[in-house]
This record gives structure tokens, sequence and C-alpha cells, in this order.
């Protein structure tokens, strides 16, 4: 088990935030503690949205809570009444995921009404105090690079991938492990979604730079279509190929493309991180892909009923190929609008 920075990040805002609480003389630092564990974030453009969004919330929940005082009291039932009104509230004005910091504000500063109103305003600046610390740790500590997070997991969802095709077709993996391996490329391919989101949600402020950063998410976007594209192929084999007959007699032909195609995606990885030679050939050669084409219709003719399923598993391992030449010409695309803002910035 490793501890992730998110985690560690965590610990030390709750840290910060109890050191920041005695330095004020506060009273008691747990408040500020749990406001810095709401607040810290996978991103810093969700920190600092967070972080906008509990600033409003916690400011209108403060404020209805001191109104619900004078109106109807500090007792257990007002403050259950208080918490369903700030949180219809907070529904109304979108802002869910500042529901439970906002629901702490109300119940401390209800609290400590009874002890008078610079005890009150003292628990919402221990709140503010929290979500400070959080977002000051999250931002100039380990701060997420979601670009560099999303390029390893897509390596690291690439080799499961990879791994598990290879096998597909001659069936080496034990049916244990190979199920063990591809529950953990599902869970890989669903963590890349959530990080593609945390890219897509980080801002530039240069123009250049907006421009830029939209190309890469259109290939990163593309990198997730062919590994999905791979993952959907490994299910048609395993649902179709071995229930086709004559299934076997195709066995090293469809294995030969399938290498192919593993080893063009793995070499396309490459390209887009520069390790590949410039001008060197990655994609299967056009020839023996058409000639397994002709081979395969000519022998699909035959009997197309009896031979359909070979069709699905051909019709998904072409549609895997077509995505990855598209992921390659996308990346060709980039570089060769990007090459002349670099000539022009070593111009300079």
């Amino acid at each position: 088990m490793t501890i992730g920075a998110r985690v560690l990040k965590t610990g030390l805002a709750v840290a910060f935030a109890m050191f920041l609480s005695n330095f004020f003389g506060f009273d008691s630092p747990v408040i500020a503690a749990v406001a810095s564990i709401f607040t810290i974030q996978p991103s810093i453009y969700r920190s600092w949205q967070q972080v906008l969004d509990q600033v409003q919330s916690n400011m209108l929940g403060a404020a209805v809570a001191l109104g619900a005082v004078q109106l109807i009291g500090s007792g257990p039932i007002a403050i259950g009444i208080v918490c369903v009104a700030v949180i219809l509230i907070n529904i109304r004005l979108k802002m869910e995921g500042a529901i439970g910091l906002t629901l702490v504000t109300v119940v401390a500063v209800m609290e400590a009404h009874s002890q008078g109103w610079p005890f009150a305003l003292e628990r919402f600046l221990m709140v503010m105090t929290g979500m400070g610390a959080a977002f000051f740790v999250n931002v100039l500590l380990f701060p997420p690079r979601p670009k560099r997070q999303f390029t390893l997991q897509v390596h690291e969802a690439h080799r499961k991938l990879s791994l598990l095709l290879r096998t597909a077709i001659s069936n080496e993996i034990k049916e244990q492990v190979y199920r063990e391996e591809k529950d953990a490329l599902h869970g890989t391919l669903r963590k890349l979604d959530e990080r593609f989101t945390l890219f897509e949600e980080e801002r530039a402020v240069r123009p250049r730079k907006k421009l830029e950063r939209a190309r890469q998410l259109l290939v990163s976007k593309q990198m997730i279509k062919a590994l999905q594209k791979g993952a959907d192929l490994l299910d048609v084999v395993e649902e179709h190929y071995f229930s086709a007959p004559g299934a076997e007699e195709w066995a090293g032909r469809f294995d030969r493309q399938i290498e192919e195609l593993t080893k063009y995606h793995e070499h396309i990885l490459l390209k887009s991180e520069g390790k590949m030679k410039p001008g060197v050939q990655i994609e299967p050669e056009e020839e023996r892909e058409e000639r397994f084409v002709r081979q395969l219709t000519d022998y699909l003719e035959e009997d197309p009923a009896l031979h359909k399923r070979l069709i699905f598993v051909a019709s998904s391992l072409f549609e895997y190929g077509y995505h990855l030449r598209r992921l390659e010409k996308l990346l060709d695309q980039v570089r060769e609008r990007e090459r002349p803002q670099k000539v022009s910035e070593s111009e300079l």
C-alpha cells in the first residue's frame, strides 16, 4: 500500500489548520481541522472552485444561523430545522459540494451563540482558517499535475491491455489471472476517465497556452478512445471467437493481427513522448492487412450464417486499428502546428 499525494496533503492540511488555530488562540482546533479535510481537492482548479463555493455557502449559512437564533432559538430542533433549510438553499444555488462544511458552520455558530456573538464569530473564523490552510497546502505543496498523472495511467492501461490482447486468442493465461487482469484494466480505464476530467478542468491563462492545451485534450481523449476500443476487442474475442466454428484455423492470423496492433499502439505512445526517431514507419504493413481482409472475406462468403461470429471479431479488430491510426494522425497534426511556434520562439 502506497501513500498518495492527496492522502499526505490531507494530513498536512489538518496539522497546519490546527497549528494556525493555536497561533490565533482559538478555543478549539477541531473545527478548523474538519474544514481543512472538506477543502482538499485533487486539482488546483477544483480546490479554488471549492474555496469560492465554501466561502459563499459558509457566509450564507452563518448568516442564516445567526438570524435563526434570534427567531427560533438554538435548541436541537431549531438547529435541525436550520440545517434542512441550508441544505435546500445550497441545492437551489447549485453548491451541493459545500453542504457538508456549511452544516458544520451552522451547528458551530448556533451552538456557540449562547456564549455571545464574539464566540460565534470565532467559530466562523475557525472554519475559514481551516479552508485557507487546506488551499495553501494543496497549491504550494505537491501541486497536482494532472497531465503527468494522465500519461502514467495511459501507459499503465496499455500495459495491462497489451498483455491481455497478446494472449487473448492463444488463451494461455489462467482463467483466474485473466479475470483479475481484466478487472484491473477496467479499473484503470475508469481512473483514466476521472483523470481526464481533472485535466480538462485545468485552466490556461495565455492564449497560446489555451490553444496548446486544447490540442493536448483532443489527443488525450483519442488515447482513451483507443484504449477503450482495445478493451472492447477483448470482450468481443471472449464472447464470440471461441464459439465460432472453425476458429482454430484462424487463430494464428488473428493473433498476428492483434500482435501488430498492440505493437503499433505501443509505438504511438512512445511517439507521443518524443521517444521515436523521426521518420520511422510504425504503422502495420498495409499489404499484410489487405491480404488478411481478402482471406477473411472469402472465408466468410462460404457460409455467412455459420461464420458470422468471426465477423464481429474482425469488425472490432479493424475498429481498434482505425482509432489507433486516428490517434497517430492527431499526434502528427499537433506536432506540425506546434513546430512553427517552437521555431519562432527559438529565433527570439
